[in-house]
């Protein structure tokens, strides 16, 4: 079987360092498993984990051009079950998107007391001054004086 992305193999642990570990594979080659690869768990010391002469089974991540071969432990590992998160779901309280109490449907704090939609009045456009930009020449409204 070729070394190629997604093949599994069985290799052997040919060599232990603090960053992966090396591991010889059946087709003659050698690839490395990045300390990151190891295990679903954080791997403070790989050496604790992989020890020379260990028969570990190996999924092929990547073959670079140069023909370093990158291989993964954790891949083939079931996924680590998920925690329940606080405050999430249907004891959480109201579903994702749901409008919440109190507001803008329901006359709550946006524009409270302002008028029937809840925005200021504000001047029609056509009310308003125009002047000509100084150098486009594009109209454009005058500033509005605030009182």
């Amino acid at each position: 079987m070729a070394i190629e992305v997604g093949n599994v193999f069985e290799g052997r642990v040919t060599g232990v360092k603090p960053f992966g570990a090396f591991v010889a594979l059946p087709e003659g080659g050698t690839g490395m498993v990045h300390i990151s690869e190891v295990s679903n768990e954080f791997v403070q010391d790989i050496a604790a984990v992989l020890h020379i002469g260990d028969t570990v089974k190996v999924q092929v991540i990547n073959v670079a051009p140069d023909g370093k071969i990158a291989l993964s432990i954790k891949r083939l590992l079931p996924p680590p079950p998920r925690q329940p998160r606080e405050g999430r779901g249907p004891a959480g309280g109201a579903r994702p998107g749901a409008p919440r109490p109190g507001g803008p449907r329901e006359g709550g704090h946006f524009g409270a007391g302002r008028g029937g939609n809840g925005r200021p009045p504000v001047k029609a456009a056509e009310a308003l001054p125009v002047t000509a930009h100084p150098v486009c020449g594009s109209p454009r409204l005058r500033s509005i004086p605030t009182t």
